[in-house]
């Protein structure tokens, strides 16, 4: 069936409230099995497919995870347009725990990564644009959706992307600063670019579940800090993804 939107939940995101789940698409692609089944259905009417990128026990590590196969089995099923949520490190001061951030931007720090589908023997080779690596149209619905629910989001950003699974040192966090970023996550590529290879509208919606290394006055980032600001900026991002799925066109 033709998807109106998908969505890719990150750490903590497993599952949507008001889905009712009609298909679990499971199966292999050309390069794996992707985390977890893929889960279609309705929200309100609206055509869904939802994905655990982490897997649904979570058991899948940042640079473990086959973003091939994930992002293929998405577009198998008919998503088009494609919302990532991830959850993040704030860097700068516009973006501080339990905000909700729409990226324009992303700079990746993470190696080793399968991070294209033309590296098969029997694919092209295709040099995509990235200059702007989310789709612009994309993320205005994102913001228009937020402003509809009456949210405050930080509208751009540069996510800067680290290998995991372990969190960054201060002294990363000021050298990324230094490059601009603003957001620090361990998912958002090439998740990113393998949409666009794939000629997919994706945006990324960032939840903030801590300061990055060396910003705020933390003195140690928990687990316990991350579950508690993640709760709140989900319980924002579902709201805003309803609105956005209500006023998204069918595809």
């Amino acid at each position: 069936m033709g998807i109106d939107l998908a969505i890719i939940g990150g750490t903590g995101l497993y599952q949507l409230e008001g889905f009712e789940v009609g298909e679990s698409i499971e199966g292999v692609t050309p390069f794996g099995p992707p985390s977890a089944p893929i889960r279609c259905g309705r929200i309100e009417g609206r055509k869904i497919a939802f994905l655990a990128r982490h897997g649904e026990q979570h058991q899948h590590l940042p640079h473990r995870i086959n973003y091939r196969a994930n992002l293929w089995a998405l577009h198998a099923a008919g998503a088009r347009r494609i919302v990532a949520v991830n959850a993040v490190g704030g860097i700068g001061e516009e973006n501080p725990p339990r905000r909700l951030v729409i990226p324009d931007q992303i700079i990746d720090y993470s190696h080793g990564r399968f991070d294209s589908f033309c590296d098969r023997a029997d694919a092209p080779v295709e040099h995509v644009d990235f200059t702007e690596p989310y789709s612009v149209s994309l993320r205005q619905a994102l913001a228009a959706a937020a402003a509809a629910c009456s949210l405050q989001v930080t509208d751009r950003g540069t996510y800067g992307c680290t290998q995991g699974p372990r969190l960054e040192t201060r002294a990363e966090i000021q050298r990324m600063a230094r490059d601009g970023c603003s957001l620090v996550g361990m998912t958002g590529m090439p998740e990113a670019v393998l949409a666009r290879e794939l000629k997919a509208d994706y945006a990324c919606l960032a939840a903030v579940a801590n300061w990055a290394a060396g910003c705020g006055d933390q003195v140690e980032i928990t687990m316990e800090e991350i579950t508690e600001h993640l709760a709140a900026a989900y319980g924002d991002a579902h709201r805003l993804l309803l609105a956005l799925i209500h006023a998204l066109p069918a595809s």
